[in-house]
């Protein structure tokens, strides 16, 4: 049960309608979190926004972006954003076996620019003040002063995310329902057939 309700298309602004049918055409679903964020339409809004300024502008790879989210989201032990971007890391060409190596990248096979990425998440996530000059050094080695902005502001963005979504206790989104889907006229996905 939701420490918080979620809200449905139906319970919503319209200019939050427009997230929500774009999200379902997007993602398949709206996550518990977008929907339990709506009861604040004001802060809903503008975290979409800035979320989206986060993973879909700059001139990082969003594979990237992602990568470092996941570990963000491993070192917080946090379920209902490890699914989401587990599942979204895996559609942009991240394994299995890469994902749980995040666990020790220092030591598996990633670039020593993705290791130095993967290191910020980490620290980041865990004590920010212990981040050396060292450890900046390597960082800027790989990045420009904006792409670390972007590394900052995705692994930031992820911290709060995290700590809203393990305080609520909040589930993992499943897949919209054809109603769901048909209310904001999204067609369903035509069902896969065994060859």
């Amino acid at each position: 049960m939701p420490r918080i309700s979620r809200l449905n298309r139906s319970q919503v602004r319209p200019s939050s309608i427009a997230i929500y049918d774009r999200t379902l055409r997007d993602r398949g679903n709206v996550p518990n979190m977008f929907r339990t964020m709506a009861h604040r339409p004001e802060i809903f809004e503008t975290i979409i926004a800035h979320m989206d300024a986060v993973l879909n502008t700059g001139t990082l790879p969003k594979a990237l972006k992602e990568l470092v989210i996941v570990r963000t989201s491993q070192v917080n032990r946090t379920p209902y954003c490890l699914a989401s971007h587990t599942a979204i890391c895996k559609r942009l060409g991240w394994s299995d076996a890469q994902l749980e190596a995040l666990r020790n990248a220092s030591a598996a096979d990633f670039t020593e620019a993705e290791k130095a990425a993967i290191h910020l998440a980490e620290v980041m996530t865990l004590d920010a003040h212990t981040y050396s000059d060292a450890d900046f050094t390597r960082l800027r080695s790989h990045y420009s002063e904006g792409e670390v902005v972007e590394l900052l502001a995705a692994i930031g963005l992820f911290n709060y995310f995290n700590r809203f979504n393990d305080l609520l206790e909040m589930e993992p989104t499943k897949p919209a329902s054809a109603e769901e889907l048909a209310e904001a006229g999204v067609a369903p996905e035509p069902a896969h057939t065994p060859a």
